[in-house]
Formats: C-alpha cells, structure tokens, sequence
C-alpha cells in the first residue's frame, strides 16, 4: 500500500479528543469525548453516555466508529465476557522516578 503524504498524515494522525463536547466538531470527537469522560467503557455504555449529553447518534453508529478507531490502533480494547471495552491508554498516574542526567545519551539533555 503506498499512501501520499496527504493519505498518510490523515490516515495516521493523532486521536483528538475535544476538553469540552462543545469544542466537538464531528461524531468521532464526540465519542472520544464520551470515552474519555468514562474512562473505559462498552459502545453500549459510550452511547449512553452520549445520549446523558442529549446527543441524538445511534448506538450502531457509536459501534461502528469505536470499532473503527480500534482497528486503526488508535484506541485499545480488551474482551471482557464477550463484550469489547475501549480505553484511551491515558496515563493517569505521574511517574514517581527521578531522571539521572548524566544517563542521558549526549545531545538529549
């Protein structure tokens, strides 16, 4: 498969997810922002979260994007009884370790 540049940054870019579901332009932000608000969840539990913001997609269609989005390996997933949960792999504790900086390879400090 050869992708143009243009093909290739679209195709590869970095999951948006919006701060505030108003900044959300398109369905794939508003279920990133759903997600994210939940934290892991099932597309069943990311469309009702959804629709406790009053939005109006189906769950079919929030399925079809969280499957999308994992698929192209830009959210994760794990089975769970049969059932796929979708997280973002946020990391949601700061590291604790120090930095030595004479370690660190010549340029990087």
């Amino acid at each position: 498969m050869h992708l143009s540049d243009e093909e290739f940054r679209e195709e590869f870019k970095p999951l948006f997810i919006p701060a505030h579901l108003e900044e959300a332009e398109t369905l794939e932000q508003k279920i990133t922002y759903a997600l994210a608000q939940l934290g892991e969840g099932s597309s069943t539990e990311v469309f009702v979260e959804l629709q406790n913001y009053g939005l109006e997609e189906t769950e079919t269609e929030v399925a079809a994007v969280l499957g999308y989005l994992y698929e192209k390996d830009r959210i994760k997933g794990n089975d769970v009884k049969g059932t796929m949960h979708y997280n973002l792999s946020k990391v949601t504790e700061a590291n604790d370790g120090a930095v030595d900086p004479d370690l660190l390879a010549p340029g990087l400090d």
